[in-house]
Order: C-alpha cells, then structure tokens, then sequence
C-alpha cells in the first residue's frame, strides 16, 4: 500500500493512478478515498495522474486521537501534495472533502493548486447562527454524534436512503451501493467519525473561499438532503473570485456515484479549458 508518515506520527493511505496532469480527491465524511472510485477510473483512462487519499481516522489511514479537524485535515493534504511533490493540480473535494480543500488553500496557498472543484461541498458553513441563517440548527449535528455513539452501523445504513436520494418516490436502489457505503463507514475510527462532525457542521469557511483565486467548478444536484445547495454551492461559487456553479437536475449529496456519468463530464470539460 502507497502511504506516508505525518508530522505527527500519523500514517495516511493514498492510490495514485496514471500519468499526466495531476488532479486530487478529497473525500466526504465517512467515507474513504474509495468513494471515487467512478471519477479516478474515468480519468485515469483518458490520460490525467490521479490521487486520493484516506483523511486520518478514515479507511485505511491511522486512527490518531488527535488532528481530527479541518485545519490538520488540510495540513495532511498539504503533505501529500508535497510527499508526492504535485504540481498544477486540480484539487477536488467531495461534502467535507471540499472544506478541505478550501481549507488547504487557505492555510497552504494556490502555489500547487491549478484549479479547484467543489462538489455538493460543506462550505461555507453547515451551523445555522445569526450570521448564517440558512444553516441547519446544532440540534441536528447533536443528534448524529449520538447516534454515532449509540449505533453506528445502523446510523449509517440509515443514512445511505437521504445520501444517495434512494428515500425519493420512483429512487432505483442500490443495495450494492449502500452496503459499500456502510463498509467504508465502518472503517472509520469511531473518534474520528465523532470528531469530524464538528469539523464538517462548525468551520466557518466564509474567507476561506475569498481567499481563491484560481478557476473554480461548483457541482452540486439540487436535490441534496445532506448539504443543501441554497446554503452551501450557491453562495460558494459566489464568495470565490473565478468560480462556476453547475447544477444536476435531481442529483442527491452522492451524486459522485448515483450520477458518475454527469460529474465525470463536468470535470472533464473543465480540466480541458
């Protein structure tokens, strides 16, 4: 297995697949870098260098007690890409996964980073307060720490239905594509899956995103349960400097999977201009 050792002792997994211009993937919560699978395939195929990796407490990466936040989330990112001394990258980065990058761009610079893609991301912030209204109140994010406690397992069959939209009248269910979602799940140390929540529902991300300034593809379906799009892409591709906002007609938050075919288009066209 491709992995490398952090700063602070924490070991991180990584694929990296195929040769030419180099495009990242970052994960949601919580998954693994397995959940690209669709995107690293369809663009490794056609010529692109693509790596992903497992955030800390996640898949096959180390399960550390600590760092289980955006900012140390962003500084591994940071140390892959100079590991693996990427150059030019597209970074993209899937719900949390996205929060990560913005993060990288904020505490790292753009001096790696050709172009950045937001995909049904938590920016610029989940938490409903007085300055973010549209956000979702704290009770929510209370309420799946302690499921994340109580059952995880069950929790996160559970969340399979809104996920993937298969809770929609008409939905064609997958029963593959829940269980991969449950094993991935289950992989996750059960402190990092309780530490991420906060990291994913409390970074305010606001300057964050007014701090890029590279191209930026915002994707998102306007059917997400999870993070919803008026809150989050919208006003994403609004805060960065050069961004892009794509919409997928009835595409749920796992739209990487559920609508692979529509995604891998938009990311092509894209790293093609």
């Amino acid at each position: 297995m491709n992995t490398f050792t952090t700063k602070d002792g924490t070991t991180i997994y990584y694929k990296d697949w195929g040769s030419g211009p180099v495009v990242t993937f970052s994960h949601g919560w919580p998954l693994s870098a397995d959940a690209w699978d669709s995107q690293m395939l369809f663009l490794a195929q056609r010529g692109y260098r693509v790596v992903a990796h497992d955030r800390r407490g996640h898949g096959r990466s180390g399960q550390s007690w600590q760092g289980n936040n955006m900012d140390q989330y962003a500084d591994d990112l940071a140390e892959l890409m100079n590991h693996l001394d990427l150059k030019d990258a597209t970074m993209v980065g899937h719900s949390t996964g996205g929060g990560e990058v913005v993060r990288y761009i904020a505490r790292h610079g753009q001096k790696r980073v050709a172009r950045t893609v937001l995909i049904a991301a938590v920016p610029p912030l989940m938490l409903k307060t007085e300055k973010n209204p549209g956000g979702l109140p704290l009770s929510v994010f209370d309420e799946i720490r302690a499921s994340v406690i109580k059952d995880r397992s069950q929790f996160f069959k559970d969340l399979t239905l809104p996920f993937y939209g298969y809770n929609q009248p008409g939905a064609k269910v997958s029963e593959g594509v829940r269980e991969s979602f449950w094993l991935q799940g289950m992989l996750v140390s059960i402190v990092g899956a309780y530490d991420c929540i906060k990291a994913f529902s409390e970074t305010d991300q606001t300057e964050d995103l007014k701090k890029i300034e590279v191209p930026t593809l915002v994707i998102q379906g306007d059917a997400d349960q999870i993070v919803p799009i008026d809150n989050s892409g919208r006003l994403s591709a609004k805060l960065v400097k050069n961004g892009t906002l794509k919409v997928i007609a009835g595409a749920p938050h796992g739209l990487c999977t559920t609508h692979a075919d529509a995604v891998n288009q938009e990311l092509l066209a894209f790293l093609q201009k």
